[in-house]
């Protein structure tokens, strides 16, 4: 990573996210703009829930919010749309990835057809953008990729199994093009919630450490300050991700939630 790039930290104005809709994206845009004016480029499949985001962040200060709609299993629209926003904006100084779908939970899915749908929007989808926005970066020279991966993805549990595999997934290819990307001027910072107070988590009792999405933005804008390649929110995650991989896998079986 050049000099400039890491020096800037949180301090981009014009950001872009893969997801516009998302409750934890929209939290992030809101504590950036807390910090300095921003410009805006929201990515979603619905044009409705788009608008609504956009009038929320305009409201919240942000100076230009534009929208573009994708859904991230059209695959073959990803590099066009994607260049259309960052266009848009003029580059990107942080681009933000929120794609992602909880699914079924409770052991051996039921319903294989939902199950390959999460692993298709969650791998293949937010895999794609994400190698697209990437590309965008390094020809530009600059920025860098926020990841809303998950700590379900570091030992995936049997209660969401196909969740868990999906973001191990997403994790692994964003620490790999992080890697790829070091001394070209891109950095990519990986997120690791726990449970998130989110319409998506809605109706399910919130696991140890659980968090909301105003508290985990905070720990992001720390981590791009502070150079970070991957956060966890809350920050204890990170250590109690430590006691779970120590697990023996007898114990490890018994985890229902």
């Amino acid at each position: 990573m050049n000099a400039a790039s890491a020096a800037a930290g949180s301090a981009g104005r014009r950001v872009a996210v893969l997801g516009g809709t998302s409750e934890i994206a929209l939290a992030i845009v809101r504590e950036l703009q807390r910090r300095s004016p921003r410009e805006v480029a929201l990515v979603g499949r619905d044009p409705a829930a788009l608008a609504r985001a956009a009038e929320e962040l305009a409201a919240a200060g942000c100076s230009r919010v534009l929208s573009f709609t994708l859904d991230a299993r059209d695959l073959e629209r990803h590099e066009q749309a994607i260049g259309e926003a960052l266009d848009g904006l003029g580059g990107a100084d942080i681009v933000v990835l929120a794609v992602g779908v909880l699914g079924e939970r409770g052991g051996v899915p039921e319903d294989v057809s939902a199950s390959l749908e999460v692993l298709e929007v969650n791998v293949v989808g937010a895999g794609s953008l994400l190698i697209h926005a990437a590309r965008c970066l390094r020809e530009q020279g600059s920025g860098t990729l926020v990841v809303l991966s998950s700590v379900a993805g570091e030992r995936a549990r049997a209660a969401n199994l196909v969740y868990g595999a999906s973001k191990a997934g997403l994790d692994a290819l964003a620490q790999g093009l992080g890697d790829a990307l070091h001394g070209q001027g891109v950095r990519v910072l990986v997120v690791r919630p726990g449970f998130v107070h989110t319409r998506m988590t809605k109706g399910l009792k919130p696991a140890p450490l659980s968090t909301t999405p105003r508290a985990l933005a905070r720990v992001v804008v720390r981590g791009l300050d502070g150079g970070s390649h991957t956060v966890w929110a809350p920050p204890a995650l990170r250590w109690a991700m430590i006691a779970l991989h120590m697990l023996p896998r007898s114990l490890f079986r018994r985890l229902r939630q």
